[in-house]
Order: C-alpha cells, then structure tokens, then sequence
C-alpha cells in the first residue's frame, strides 16, 4: 500500500463479480441476438446472432464476472481525489467519474484512461454497501469524505 504526498494511505477498494450484471449483459446480447436472427432469418442471420452472443458472453466474462487477464480488480484512491483502476495483469489506468447519471445508487460510471478500455460501470454487487458509498460520494464530490483541509485530525 502505497501514501499519498499528505502521508495519509489511499482507500481502496476490491471489486467482486457481479451475477446481475452479468445475467443482464447476457439478456440484452440474446435479446439483440434474437432482433439479428429476426430481420436476417437463415445461415448468415443464424452466425451473425451467434457471434452477437458470443460477444456477450465475452463482454459478461471481462466486465461483470471479473475473470479476464485485463479485467479490472481494485479501485484506489487517495486523498487528492486522482483515483486508479488496478487490472488483474498488475497494471493500472487513471479513473474519472463520469458526472449525471453516470452515478446513482445502483452503479457508478467510470471513464479509463487505458486504450484498452475506455469506461467501467461499477454496479452495487461489486462492493459492499460502505465501500459503494465511499466511490459514489467520490464520484460526486471528487474528494474522499473526511478531515477539512486545515483542520486537524481529533
């Protein structure tokens, strides 16, 4: 664990699979698989709705379920407020919020400084409720709640 420049250590916290997110991204790729195989019927309808699937199932693996090489693990952020998102390859990539309905209080939008990957919708089931309620006010505020600047800690 790393300390900020105030000495302070930064919050961080463990991201867990989510089922839900996962059963939704799964629902929403067959039900596109299904609109695909419903205007294009035959062989070429029948592959292009199996490969919308199969990107479904991709994207359930990497995003919701957390079990990709690239897949994202931890959030940390310290008291400046400059968050990171940790990979599962040890790698990381600065984490804005994504403001207006980017946050609400079953997910929080993240946008990734990565060129692998540009957003991260973190759900409620991925943290437990006081980690979730640390990254939503970040993400509202910009700043971690805590001590006033120029105040001293009690």
């Amino acid at each position: 664990m790393t300390r900020d420049s105030s000495g302070a250590a930064p919050l961080r916290l463990e991201l867990s699979p989510s089922r839900g997110l996962a059963a939704t991204i799964l629902a929403v790729h067959l039900s596109a698989a299904a609109c695909v195989f419903a205007v294009l019927p035959g062989a070429l309808g029948m592959v292009l709705a199996g490969l919308v699937l199969a990107l479904g199932v991709a994207s359930a693996w990497d995003r919701a379920l957390l079990r990709g090489a690239r897949s994202p693990r931890s959030i940390e952020i310290p008291r400046s407020g400059k968050a990171r998102l940790g990979f599962a390859n040890g790698e990381s990539a600065p984490a804005d919020p994504v403001r207006g309905l980017g946050v609400t209080r079953y997910w929080v939008a993240l946008r990734i400084g990565s060129p692998m990957r540009h957003s991260m919708l973190v759900t409620a089931g991925m943290l437990r409720s006081e980690p979730f309620r640390l990254l939503r006010l970040w993400a509202l505020w910009g700043r971690l709640p805590g001590v006033a600047s120029g105040q001293l800690p009690a």
